[in-house]
């Protein structure tokens, strides 16, 4: 594989970068997720998600415990480098707590908040174990 294009990327000082997911089609921001590189590659080597969890320090695949995987079809970085853009087929619901999206609330300018879609998943049916 050519990997010249990760001499291009931007990753903190952790060894991170955010990684916007993004549903194929419909253009939906289904979630935002830290990738670090070794997960960036196995994303690429099986055209399934793997993140880096800050609060875990662990590296993980989303769906691996809910079986809500995501199918990547596109993979983009912006123009500075530091941000990824990842265009999945949704599998599912992609937020632990069962939307579609993890962006399932909206806030008003007068600083109401209000869930914007139905719940598709129980969290406590699809996952064993709070991620």
């Amino acid at each position: 594989m050519n990997e010249t294009f990760l001499e291009k990327l931007q990753f903190n000082a952790h060894g991170l970068i955010p990684a916007i997911i993004q549903e194929r089609g419909t253009g939906a921001v289904l979630m935002m997720a830290w990738m670090n590189r070794q997960s960036l590659l196995k994303t690429i080597e099986t055209k399934r998600t793997y993140f880096w969890s800050r609060s875990r320090q662990k590296f993980w695949m989303k769906g691996e415990t809910s079986g809500h995987v995501q199918k990547v079809a596109r993979i983009a970085f912006d123009c500075d480098g530091d941000t990824l853009l990842i265009e999945v087929e949704q599998i599912g619901a992609a937020c632990h707590e069962g939307y579609k999206s993890c962006f399932f609330r909206d806030v008003s300018l007068e600083g109401d908040v209000k869930t914007n879609s139905e719940r598709l998943v129980e969290p406590e049916t699809v996952y064993s174990k709070k991620p």
